[in-house]
């Protein structure tokens, strides 16, 4: 039995760092996507030895301190200026980061998503039609707090060669954030203040 049970963990480690590999490195954004393909990869098929969120989230931030440390740290200071940059041109739709970029697992192949609220997802579309920006648009879904589904329209447009991505609510919903994919939360949303402590936190612990 311990030894069948140390198997099992072993196994399990290796699928949370090949999944944490797997985002770092091949841009890989969905948890879901990363464990199936870990999985090929390992040849394994049992369901239960796959890791949760909440673990490849953590092994991608070790990754990416062990492996790029120095490259990690210049690039995600550089989306976060990026961010805030867009989140002040935005500022009328009251602006928050959300996500890797946020939470500092960003990769290479990050895209930076920002959260808009406003009367109605034409006020965001007409905003930035006014100011010429070529964009795209999908939706996304999104889990409430109450456990719900709902979609949201989103916009895509790319500054300094980055994805900007726009999910638009409305303006009650910066009450309440929706649930992260990650550990089922509310999730993590930043102002503009506090995407710029984040800017002079890393200042001052690079400059140390």
């Amino acid at each position: 039995m311990a030894r069948r049970y140390h198997d099992h963990h072993r196994l399990k480690i290796l699928l949370t760092q090949e999944c944490a590999r797997l985002m770092a490195e091949e841009g890989i954004k969905d948890f879901g996507v990363a464990k199936r393909k870990a999985a090929l990869r390992l040849g394994v098929s049992d369901k239960a030895a796959l890791p949760d969120n909440v673990q490849i989230q953590q092994a991608l931030i070790d990754y990416q301190r062990f492996f790029h440390a120095a490259g990690h740290e210049i690039h995600l200071r550089s989306l976060r200026q990026t961010a805030l940059e867009a989140m002040r041109f935005l500022a009328r739709f009251r602006p928050k980061l959300v996500g890797s970029v946020l939470i500092g697992t960003a990769g290479p192949h990050t895209d930076i998503q920002l959260h808009l609220f406003a009367d109605t997802p034409k006020d965001v579309l007409m905003f930035l039609m006014d100011h010429g920006i070529p964009l795209e648009s999908a939706t996304r879904r999104l889990k409430a707090n109450n456990g719900v589904y709902a979609s949201r329209p989103v916009f895509r447009f790319t500054a300094d060669d980055t994805c900007i991505e726009l999910t638009v609510f409305g303006l009650l919903d910066e009450r309440e954030a929706p649930r992260s994919p990650v550990d089922g939360r509310p999730l993590r949303r930043a102002n503009s203040s506090e995407v710029l402590g984040l800017l002079g936190t890393n200042l001052a612990q690079g400059s140390s």
